[in-house]
């Protein structure tokens, strides 16, 4: 009886976690979650950052045979993100290219103007983090420290009853990994995930490799927004069975910049660890 009044107790403290309160059942903790996000868009639309994409195409042994650094500047307009290109391969853009990108952006902006947020821009849908509370299957709920700060974990795998749109939401399916929500802000700050089965595009004739797999960090910025700050991807392909592809993409975010309506940009906004 001692025995299993002890059990009982542990399993009891192990539930209500190291602060007293009871874990949210998954469905309810993913909800507020979508809703935090939501109220926050608006926020976000206060900011610009830097982000530096570093793209490098390996040979089967890992050797790096060519590499593309692109900077972007990204904004939000409607709660959608917009990247203007602005450097290439450590140079700056030509006068043409300039031209044509401003034009680019300004198409753009006025698309993401007539355009819901969580909708997609010219048809062409990416996976947000939103996006993939609602395709992903979540389990395995859990309380971990990072940053020190209190989060909850949660493993993944991709939904077969979640309804898609576009390739890369179709991919998202075939995803499984781990999602680290952060309990005090609602915010998702890390996804770490594994393609666990083959995926093919265009119109089969390219395979993407089990074993691709991609990261995904996110922190709270000048202690008001949560933004990306990196991300990392790493791809295995095959085109028409015969070519292999080896991609790694880095990505980086740094220099956020909130803007004032009075007093223009203002810099210096510092991350909160």
């Amino acid at each position: 009886m001692v025995t299993q009044a002890l059990l009982l107790s542990l399993l009891s403290l192990g539930a209500a976690g190291a602060n007293g309160q009871t874990l949210p059942p998954i469905p309810t903790l993913l909800a507020q979650v979508q809703a935090n996000q939501k109220q926050l868009d608006k926020t976000r639309e206060t900011y610009t950052y830097r982000e530096i994409q570093v793209l490098h195409m390996l040979d089967k042994r890992g050797t790096v045979k060519k590499e593309e650094k692109r900077e972007y500047n990204v904004f939000f307009v409607n709660g959608h993100p917009i990247e203007r290109l602005v450097r290439k391969d450590g140079g700056a853009l030509s006068a043409d290219e300039e031209a044509k990108e401003t034009a680019h952006i300004q198409h753009k902006v006025e698309t993401a103007e007539q355009t819901p947020p969580g909708d997609a821009l010219n048809g062409r849908h990416q996976v947000s983090v939103a996006r993939l509370l609602t395709i992903e299957h979540f389990t395995n709920e859990r309380r971990v420290t990072m940053d020190n700060r209190p989060m909850i974990a949660l493993d993944f795998a991709g939904d077969s009853r979640a309804q898609t749109h576009g390739i890369a939401e179709d991919a998202s399916k075939h995803l499984a990994g781990t999602l680290w929500i952060d309990w005090q802000d609602l915010q998702v700050r890390r996804v770490e995930a594994t393609l666990d089965s083959p995926f093919r595009l265009e119109l089969g004739l390219v395979s993407l490799s089990q074993g691709s797999k991609f990261t995904f960090d996110q922190k709270l910025i000048n202690n008001e927004v949560w933004l990306p700050t990196g991300a990392s991807i790493h791809v295995e392909a095959r085109a028409a069975l015969f070519l292999s592809y080896h991609v790694q993409v880095n990505i980086t975010d740094d220099q956020y910049r909130r803007f004032q309506t009075s007093a223009g940009e203002v810099e210096g906004a510092q991350t909160k660890p």
